[in-house]
């Protein structure tokens, strides 16, 4: 890996006005909240996403939304980013919605299974490795008698959405951590047990 090759944060969600304050885009609000930061604005690029330029402590960061019809699909477009900049397994970053944390709790882990995030699991078989790291943004378990999809599919909820920016700047701070000071550093200011 050449110690100049950027980052690829890559925010998994489904596209469209509808699904925006949606569980399952997680990953959207948070490259959001990271490209608000830094002031820069998400343009079309490559196949299928937007994405957004910046820089931390002057290294360079891609923020991408795959946008490939649904959440389910994000693998062809975060590889096709990842040839077109020349991006290593090493700095890609998919951030996700996840289950099996609390709503406000979240980790950073490189490596493992999708544990059911279909999203998740189409970037790993597009790129025949799992070695990337995630940011899992938890959402919590749906209460009992609604479906798991259902769940994921409905907007946060008005509690969930006044906990929102603290959630997120959270989030965003770990993925800057990460960047500046790697996984270690990053996973003690975010990571909880299960």
């Amino acid at each position: 890996m050449t110690t100049d090759a950027p980052w690829l944060i890559a925010g998994l969600g489904n596209p469209g006005p509808w699904f925006r304050l949606t569980r399952h885009n997680a990953g959207f609000l948070t490259v959001d909240r990271l490209a608000e930061r830094h002031g820069a604005r998400f343009r079309r690029r490559g196949i299928g996403s937007v994405v957004a330029e910046i820089e931390v402590d002057g290294r360079p960061v891609l923020l991408a939304k795959p946008l490939w019809f649904t959440i389910n699909q994000s693998g062809r477009p975060v590889a096709g980013l990842m040839r077109r900049y020349s991006v290593p397994v090493e700095r890609l970053v998919v951030v996700q919605d996840d289950l099996d944390f609390a709503y406000g709790t979240g980790k950073l882990k490189r490596g493992g299974g999708p544990g059911g995030h279909n999203g998740v699991r189409s970037v790993g078989d597009v790129l025949g490795t799992r070695d990337f790291v995630r940011l899992r943004f938890g959402i919590g378990r749906p209460p009992k008698g609604q479906s798991v999809g259902d769940y994921v599919l409905k907007k946060f909820s008005d509690e969930e959405l006044t906990a929102m920016p603290g959630v997120l700047e959270r989030c965003a701070d770990a993925l800057e951590t990460l960047v500046r000071l790697g996984l270690n550093r990053a996973q003690d200011a975010l990571n909880v047990s299960a």
